[in-house]
């Protein structure tokens, strides 16, 4: 999954960042909100934690570019304003959920993973395929009863062919959502992957679509 993180203050950008790529997830960080909406409109993200007060630009002023755009990311507002007012206004803005500072990152971590879940068509926080069971909360899998052990990457890519089960997901875009922006990434990257997932849950579990990407299905 990945993330954009909107959010001037450098230190607390930082430790943000730690800890959702200690979760698994790619994370991006802009720090002025002309970088931010640049980046929302130019990048694909499956959410992004959006500050109020920016620079340059403020963070409402940005949402409102990305959804005139017709960017539909998940938005979670991540802010030190907790006036009704503010919250009212991004809400109108298009935000879809909103967390004042403090906050625990854990809650951090399991709000985007329900944004990111519901923004996929997800209601319930366990989605199945075939023996294959995602709790999307949690961030855990399962396989026939059991916990499937998966590196960072085999999670990432996972995740993201489940919550789209049953869908053909672009190889690219399995790139882009995978690696950190900065990452040197094989030509082969992508496969390798896939073959040791394939390895793990069955090979007839992920279709190969010659030209366009791959699908996880629940047939056997």
């Amino acid at each position: 999954m990945r993330v954009l993180l909107v959010e001037d203050d450098s230190d607390l950008s930082k430790r943000i960042a730690a800890s959702l790529k200690a979760e698994s997830f790619v994370v991006d960080i802009a720090r002025n909100g002309e970088d931010a909406q640049h980046l929302g409109l130019t990048e694909l993200y499956d959410a992004a934690v959006l500050d109020l007060g920016l620079p340059k630009m403020d963070g409402v002023s940005v949402l409102k570019s990305w959804r005139s755009a017709e960017r539909s990311l998940p938005v979670l507002i991540l802010t030190a304003r907790d006036g009704w007012p503010d919250k009212v206004e991004s809400f109108k803005a298009g935000a879809d959920d909103f967390l004042t500072k403090p906050f625990k990152v854990e809650e951090l971590v399991l709000r985007l993973r329900a944004l990111v879940r519901r923004s996929n068509g997800h209601a319930a926080s366990k989605i199945t395929c075939g023996p294959l069971v995602f709790d999307a909360q949690l961030g855990t899998f399962d396989y026939d009863g059991l916990p499937l052990k998966l590196t960072a990457l085999e999670w990432r890519v996972l995740s993201c062919l489940i919550l789209r089960k049953e869908v053909i997901v672009d190889r690219r875009e399995l790139i882009e959502r995978v690696y950190d922006g900065d990452a040197e990434v094989d030509s082969n990257s992508i496969e390798v992957i896939v073959a040791r997932l394939r390895r793990k849950i069955g090979a007839e579990r992920i279709e190969t679509v010659r030209g366009r990407g791959y699908m996880l299905t629940a047939a056997s």
